[in-house]
């Protein structure tokens, strides 16, 4: 699938797989983007197919040349701060950094600074992209590892589709006190708010729905510590830490959920995320290098 950036315009090739469907049914059945958005498209000929104004009921054909208004400049949201940052993956439409501990995701309060979300803003001035910044989804803050930003209105409104339809996978490592006697299983327990604590989140039956899955790679018997590998089946606040602590094995430095101050900060690192890219198609894999100085996971 071939593409390219034209100024504001984005340009891509039709390939053979989108054949015979029209503008409409790219748009909102491939793409499933909010109606909302289409209106706009559509309104303010925000499309074009072979340079002329799309006809959205035409049926496309392989080799058309499709474009798209999208990268015309915003304002960045949040305050840019000269914060260096590990990018793993970038594109026009996309980016994946490495956040490292001690760092909110995005500011909580207007004016507020160092943030990842201030460090990219930062990022993207520099490179003379004049975008909004858009987390896809949030580490917290003193959790490491790849987070998930979009560039533009389109890309931001699929890739959170893609999220809510669990087509964006995150995989997580963490170290757990004690050794865990099965080797892989899921925590199915609803999660709500503590009343008795201004952030603790705590197993409840009138709780958000959420699934974790688990799986042991490693035991480290003389520290009574468990390596494993965590996948989310939803995305709610602290949900990796209130789940393994609700089973006995709460994240070593995760004092708040009751693990040992062993670490600064609680062992858990967003190692991995794999998704196919909405418009090239192209599977993605960006794995979040370790951040911890000394390190934490070995």
């Amino acid at each position: 699938m071939k593409m390219d950036k034209s100024d504001s315009w984005f340009d891509l090739k039709i390939p053979e797989k989108w054949d015979k469907i029209t503008v409409d049914q790219l748009f909102r059945q491939v793409w499933a983007a909010p109606k909302k958005m289409i209106h706009q498209f559509r309104m303010e000929k925000s499309v074009r197919v072979n340079g002329e104004n799309a006809r959205w009921e035409r049926p496309l054909q392989t080799g058309d040349f499709l474009q798209i208004a999208l990268f015309q400049e915003e304002d960045y949201g949040v305050l840019p701060d000269a914060i260096e940052i590990d990018v793993l993956y970038e594109d026009e439409h996309l980016l994946v950094v490495n956040k490292p501990a001690g760092m909110e995701t995005h500011p909580n309060e207007p004016g507020q600074s160092h943030t990842l979300a201030n460090a990219v803003a930062y990022h993207l001035k520099q490179k003379g992209e004049q975008r909004r910044v858009r987390h896809i989804h949030r580490l917290d803050k003193d959790t490491t590892g790849a987070v998930l930003f979009a560039k533009h209105a389109f890309s931001h409104a699929i890739l959170d589709r893609m999220l809510n339809e669990r087509d964006i996978k995150r995989t997580y490592l963490a170290l757990v006190q004690g050794i865990l006697k099965n080797r892989s299983g899921v925590i199915d327990q609803p999660i709500g708010r503590d009343r008795h604590h201004p952030t603790r989140r705590r197993v409840s039956k009138t709780g958000q729905n959420a699934v974790t899955h688990y799986k042991l790679v490693k035991t480290f018997p003389a520290k009574n510590l468990s390596m494993i590998e965590c996948t989310l089946d939803t995305g709610r606040t602290h949900q990796i830490r209130v789940h393994l602590s609700s089973i006995g094995h709460p994240l070593a430095g995760d004092v708040l959920y009751g693990g040992k101050p062993i670490f600064k900060r609680q062992a858990l690192h967003a190692r991995k995320l794999t998704f196919t890219h909405p418009f090239t198609g192209k599977k993605l894999e960006c794995i979040a290098p370790f951040l911890d100085e000394p390190p934490i996971f070995l």
